[in-house]
């Protein structure tokens, strides 16, 4: 019997063919192949299918995904309102990013050239080498070479059994331990580690899956921003959403039918230590009702993180704050305003702004007059405004206070003319004065402030709270989170499970006994094929014992010598189809 001997593999010889490889890669060319424009495009065609540029696609993908990350986007949350306001902020480069689609990333011509192609990319490779994988599993194991002694793991040794009942042992040996094995011309061929190629097939149809699920979630979703306070509730139609942003799939007739009213918010914040003011509760009490039937209430909470689903929409709470209950009286006492009115925070302890705006005034001194009021609202404020001006010093509601400054003009709101609710037109507006100074004032609940020029009064009746809400119809989030799942599970397939092949031949020697000799190949270099060959020598001694004369342990080990009892061949059979010939492989 003989020791193992392990030797570098040998290229694959010329004549290989596809089903007898151990992976169905495509071959790599080195340039374009046949004549004129033919030529030029098959070569094309194999560089856009290859590794290289799948990999340079990707890396591009995530590059141009950078600015939807960083500026401001048409399609999320309240995104008109931001992209507006950056690009007051930025009025020198905000034309050219406008021209270059910086605020609309994932619908740009750009972003969507490159996931094509990488589309393209993948299913150049998937296609071809799905239908080459289904022919390696028709097939039968490649058969044995001719000199298994020259493999790079072998194992050969003399006994007294019958060639045939050799064979048919390992046979079943090698089933058992799930390989495919196939037994004819005296000899047993078998494989095994098919998920191997399953995992990487599965780790490329993954990729599809994901990229399909975020063309369908970028070509049939939409986003719309709803703004309530404590007790309003929506319908969600267009014409009573704050905002709303659609795709080519998904427009305003297409909005999910349900009924949404904010009961109660929930907002609490630590009072003490280190993290003073650090948030620690948000939670939005809702009553809904899914379709146009609102006779059927249910309640539910949303939370950041942890929307609500409505039908094929879910409701995320993205944003909190405070709207001031305001009553404005003419000169006569008679209420011409009375209402909550939100104020937007500027900072994080919820110091806010906001404007009231009261268009039935009526006259005042035989002329149609209308007022207006902008201020803060401070959930705690400080006792002066010396060195600090109107600010909060906590987020939370400790020392309420209304800060207003009055005005009387001309609104602007009877022009037809689209206007931003939170800011004043003050290009017909003037502002009141009293004792010479500018009219404002300091108002906490319950307290009335007397307009001057008996322009009425102002009563700051208390607060209510507002939230937010981000309506998202996204139909292929679904798509790509399963396919993000089915690329890890077939990533850890391709790049754990190994593809291997062993060989047992038993053959009648000329003097009497049975010469048995195995061998084993793997695609890459690892013991674990060893072993194996190792274990099944074992397991074949019960049926092929090694003859008295035989001196030698019947396993394997590869301490890198030739083989003691292996044919006189020089050299390893040049057609040997186990050899991995893969180069091009998309893993």
């Amino acid at each position: 019997m003989s020791n193992t001997t392990t030797e570098t593999e040998q290229p694959p010889a010329p004549d290989d063919t596809a089903a007898e490889r151990l992976s169905t890669a495509p071959v790599e060319s080195d340039g374009p192949t046949g004549i004129g424009v033919l030529g030029w495009a098959r070569w094309m065609w194999r560089q856009l299918t290859s590794m290289r540029v799948a990999l340079i696609l990707l890396f591009l993908l995530s590059l141009a995904a950078i600015p939807g990350s960083l500026i401001p986007q048409y399609q999320n949350g309240q995104g008109q309102l931001k992209v507006e306001a950056w690009k007051a902020q930025h009025g020198t480069v905000a034309p050219v990013y406008e021209k270059l689609q910086l605020f609309d990333v994932y619908s740009s011509v750009w972003f969507s050239a490159i996931y094509i192609l990488l589309f393209v990319s993948l299913a150049g490779c998937i296609v071809p080498r799905t239908w080459q994988f289904v022919g390696v599993l028709r097939a039968q194991p490649p058969a044995a070479p001719r000199n298994l002694t020259r493999m790079p793991v072998h194992a050969a040794w003399r006994t007294a059994a019958d060639p045939d009942a050799v064979n048919a042992a390992a046979h079943r040996l090698l089933r058992k331990r799930g390989f495919r094995a196939d037994l004819s011309g005296g000899a047993v061929a078998a494989e095994k580690g098919y998920l191997r190629e399953v995992g990487n097939l599965l780790f490329h149809l993954s990729l599809f899956a994901l990229l399909g699920g975020f063309a369908w979630a970028s070509l049939a979703s939409g986003t719309g921003g709803k703004l309530m306070v404590e007790g309003d509730a929506y319908s969600n139609t267009i014409t009573q959403l704050d905002d709303f942003n659609g795709t080519r799939f998904y427009g305003n007739q297409d909005l999910d039918p349900f009924y949404l009213k904010l009961d109660t918010f929930t907002a609490k914040f630590q009072s003490s230590g280190s993290q003073i003011g650090a948030a620690r509760q948000f939670t939005a009490n809702v009553e809904y009702a899914a379709g146009s039937d609102t006779s059927k209430l249910k309640k539910s909470t949303i939370e950041v993180n942890h929307p609500l689903e409505i039908g094929g929409s879910k409701v995320y709470l993205i944003g909190h704050g405070f709207a001031p209950v305001v009553t404005v009286r003419n000169a006569k006492g008679d209420v011409v305003y009375s209402g909550a009115t939100p104020f937007l925070p500027q900072d994080g302890n919820q110091t806010s702004t906001g404007v009231v705006k009261v268009s039935d005034y009526g006259e005042k001194d035989g002329r149609r007059t209308q007022l207006g009021f902008s201020g803060f609202f401070l959930p705690t404020a400080p006792v002066s405004f010396e060195g600090t001006g109107p600010v909060s010093l906590f987020p939370d509601d400790a020392a309420p206070e209304l800060v207003l400054n009055a005005y009387a003009g001309d609104l602007g709101t009877d022009s037809g003319l689209p206007q931003n609710i939170y800011q004043l037109n003050m290009r017909k507006m003037t502002q009141l004065t009293q004792d010479g100074q500018p009219a404002k004032v300091r108002l906490k609940p319950g307290q009335a402030w007397e307009l001057p020029d008996g322009y009425g009064s102002v009563t700051f009746e208390g607060y209510k709270r507002w939230a937010s809400f981000d309506v998202s119809h996204r139909p292929g989030n679904a798509i790509a989170l399963a396919g993000a799942v089915l690329a890890i599970l077939g990533l850890i397939g391709s790049l754990f499970v190994q593809r291997r092949r062993i060989w047992v031949r038993a053959v009648a020697l000329p003097g009497g006994g049975t010469q048995v000799e195995l061998a084993g190949l793997s695609r890459s270099e690892s013991a674990k094929i060893a072993e194996e060959l190792a274990e099944l020598a074992v397991d074949l001694q019960d049926d092929a014992p090694a003859s008295e004369e035989e001196d030698e342990d019947p396993t394997p080990a590869p301490d890198g010598r030739e083989a003691a009892a292996g044919s006189d061949d020089t050299e390893a059979e040049a057609s040997d189809p186990a050899v991995p010939a893969d180069q091009n492989s998309k893993e």
